[in-house]
């Protein structure tokens, strides 16, 4: 670069090199992206699952082999975090294969001429509800799963009765 005397006074109409500014985009907001279908994202990246379920098992191998304290709890931890991930991606997909199940019925009531029916919020988490209790009863696992609602519920009661010291 050339160097400029600071005796003289810089010129009011001086030459700029302009510098392109790099523009970032983020691909999640970007319409360029396209949009959005979770059942063509589950196609796309399908590979994924059978990776996690190689390194879940590399980990189970880890854990049997580890001596140490501190790295077979961070193991453990890590191996906790997965199969949590994992039934939560199986409980989405039960969601949505519900959900498509639900549009389906209404588009067939449709075809039929009748007027489509949507459920509530409130009536969808009834149902959900009701299948769960479902699902607990077959695999016998209700009775625990109600004591444990019992419990939790009483201590909620006890928090908000006066205390005994008060009496």
């Amino acid at each position: 670069p050339l160097e400029m005397s600071a005796k003289k006074p810089v010129p009011f109409l001086r030459q700029v090199v302009s510098v392109t500014k790099k523009v970032h985009r983020d691909p999640r907001f970007d319409d360029l992206s396209g949009e959005y279908k979770p059942e063509i994202f589950m196609k796309t990246y399908s590979f994924l699952d059978s990776i996690k379920k190689q390194e879940k098992e590399m980990i189970q191998k880890q854990l049997k082999k580890c001596r140490n304290v501190e790295q077979k709890e961070k193991l453990q931890q890590l191996l906790n975090r997965m199969t949590q991930q994992e039934q939560a991606q199986k409980n989405k997909q039960k969601l949505r294969e519900r959900e498509l199940s639900l549009k389906r019925q209404q588009r067939e009531l449709a075809k039929q001429g009748k007027k489509p029916f949507f459920l509530k919020k409130s009536e969808k988490r009834k149902l959900e509800l009701a299948e769960k209790y479902a699902e607990l009863k077959r695999s016998g696992k209700l009775e625990s799963f109600l004591n444990k609602k019992r419990k939790r519920n009483a201590i909620k009661d006890k928090r908000h009765l006066p205390s005994q010291k008060n009496l």
